[in-house]
């Protein structure tokens, strides 16, 4: 357990050290900064450093796969950013749900801005907005629905844009993609096990049977019915996460000689299944009241 712990929490390859400083360089060019974060998990999903590099920018959060996520736990969500004075939309990038709000959102955000440009004369100056997010939030998602065009390279992947570009979207607005950046440490490692369970972390790295053990952990706790339909269990009261791993593996046929399960397909199972929605609309974690 030790070693996989260490192997989710120090992940943090070179080219993010990099991204930090083109963001810091960067931001003297842009108005405004959207932060795309995964709506089932807000709070992992956000890069704790980023508040210390947008120099006072305002800000708009995207909670991007809403459709994903638990609907009350979404209206939560927007709640806790209300509270905050923060800008807020739910959306599904790929969907393009709730990016019609976004441009009206991002004048409203910037309005200070176009006052100063209309006292200077400069009307009609395009309003530019630097996009931020960690690795598989969906920031290309983003901007090829938002530009019209497939220019962003996709994939459902972690870490594949690497440097900065900019996308015109029409209504005067200007995009800066970055590459997707995480930091070098979670302080709380349940974050690591948060982002890795949504894909945000390069598998590669992980121990799958353990992640997904974590995760039916969490699932038995507060989405016990949803195990049940999705995976026939009928009996989960009680059972510890190996247990409920082998079931799963068992209900499936995934079996391999003498009988014994399977964990390792059973693992990748759920967690495939998990980040493709097919156990339905769940959130991870709740904002703190």
């Amino acid at each position: 357990m030790g070693d996989s712990q260490k192997q989710i929490v120090q992940w943090f390859p070179g080219h993010m050290a990099k991204t930090r400083r083109l963001i810091k360089e960067s931001m003297p060019l842009v108005d405004a900064v959207t932060e795309l974060l995964d709506a089932r998990i807000p709070e992992s999903s956000r890069n704790p450093e980023l508040s210390g590099l947008i120099m006072n920018k305002p800000k708009i959060v995207l909670l991007n796969k809403c459709d994903l996520a638990d609907e009350r736990a979404n209206r939560e969500w927007l709640d806790y950013y209300k509270r905050q004075g923060t800008a807020a939309l739910l959306v599904d990038c790929r969907s393009g749900k709730g990016l019609n709000l976004y441009r009206k959102t991002v004048r409203d955000v910037c309005r200070e801005r176009i006052r100063q440009n209309e006292e200077k004369g400069m009307a009609g100056r395009p309003l530019r907005i630097m996009v931020v997010g960690i690795p598989n939030t969906g920031k290309s998602s983003f901007i090829n629905r938002m530009a019209g065009k497939d220019r962003a390279k996709v994939e459902d992947r972690a870490g594949v844009t690497r440097q900065n570009q900019w996308f015109v979207i029409g209504g005067g607005i200007e995009l800066l993609d970055t590459p997707g950046v995480l930091w070098p440490k979670f302080d709380d490692p349940a974050v690591g096990d948060r982002l890795a369970f949504t894909g945000g972390v390069k598998d590669e790295v992980l121990d799958m049977e353990l992640l997904a053990m974590r995760l039916l952990g969490i699932l038995a706790a507060d989405y016990q019915d949803r195990l049940a339909e999705r995976y026939k269990m009928i009996q989960i009261e009680g059972l510890q996460p190996h247990e409920l791993l082998e079931l799963l593996g068992r209900k499936r046929g995934m079996l391999v000689s003498g009988g014994e399960v399977d964990t390792e397909r059973a693992a990748s199972t759920l967690l495939d299944e998990y980040r493709a929605g097919k156990l339905g609309k769940i959130t991870l974690e709740r904002p703190a009241i």
